[in-house]
């Protein structure tokens, strides 16, 4: 393909996903011209992944930039935007990016309204800051959004994934929420609901747990993602209510700070059993009947 040309890239800040994406955009020919960190762990990852790039203030790094990347946490964003076109930072035929996944590019509208090609690109994986971080963005997606009517922005912003090596998916604004409500009620839960287990396994007294969860647990999501509900399997989906009595019985006496969780899982679990076929209607009800009578 041919190659764009080089952009003059500022990165505001040097978190996790910033310093690894302006290091994807260095790898890629762009020239990182400045950095803002502020923390001693922001400093140390501008320092191994964008090593002699220059640490400024945000509206000097803005200043500068041909690509402003911001990627500050999401409910800092809005106001950070503001305050880089209160002063002047922003400007027309710059490039302003953000990677938030709840917001659109609607948050970016002070840049839009100076002339500035707005966009938002999230990257559809979760990050250590590290520079391992680089290969998994080669088997990543991530969403893209630009106004609705603005092929151009569309355009710029897959052709900035492409060249980070990565997936774009186009992500209209409308379903924007929705869309990172998925991916953190998947990730970030999914975090959630294997420390839990590892802790319950801990409590047991078994000793290492992940060592027994690792080859279960990447058999059941690689199922889920190649089979979806005809992957569900345990005594939910079977209707065995014995074992789910026990379930609740013992960690009701030894983790009631799960007993919650696994309460409404198992509900949704029989729900989806009962609307694949997996599970009959009678046997889905006493399932629901017995988690209920249990509270």
């Amino acid at each position: 393909m041919n190659r764009p040309a080089r952009l003059a890239v500022g990165v505001i800040s040097a978190g996790r996903v910033g310093s690894v994406l302006g290091a994807a955009l260095a790898r890629a020919g762009h020239h990182v011209i400045g950095v803002s960190a502020v923390s001693q762990a922001s400093l140390r990852r501008a320092e191994d992944l964008l090593p002699d790039v220059p640490v400024l203030d945000p509206p000097d790094v803005a200043q500068s930039a041909d690509l402003l990347l911001l990627a500050v946490p999401d409910d800092e964003l809005s106001g950070l935007v503001r305050g880089l076109a209160a002063t002047g930072s922003l400007r027309a035929g710059q490039i302003v990016v953000h990677t938030s996944g709840a917001h659109g590019v609607g948050v970016l509208a002070p840049a839009a309204e100076v002339g500035a090609l707005c966009l938002a690109l999230h990257p559809v994986m979760t990050f250590t800051g590290r520079a391992e971080d680089l290969l998994r963005m080669t088997a990543a997606s991530v969403g893209v959004t630009a106004a609705d009517d603005d092929e151009i922005a569309w355009s710029v912003g897959e052709a900035l994934v492409v060249e980070m090596e990565a997936d774009p998916v186009r992500i209209p604004e409308h379903v924007r929420p929705l869309y990172h409500a998925a991916l953190a009620h998947g990730a970030n839960h999914l975090v959630t609901l294997v420390a839990e287990c590892t802790d319950l396994l801990r409590s047991a007294g078994v000793s290492g747990g992940e060592r027994l969860l690792g080859p279960l647990l990447s058999a059941a999501l690689d199922n889920a993602l190649r089979h979806g509900d005809r992957a569900l399997t345990g005594p939910v989906s079977r209707g065995d209510v014995g074992t789910v009595r026990k379930h609740l019985a013992v960690l009701a006496h030894e983790a009631p700070e799960v007993l919650p969780s696994y309460r409404v899982l198992a509900r949704r679990t029989a729900d989806r059993a009962e609307a694949a076929g997996l599970l009959r209607p009678e046997a889905a009800t006493e399932v629901r009947t017995t988690l209920e009578d249990d509270e």
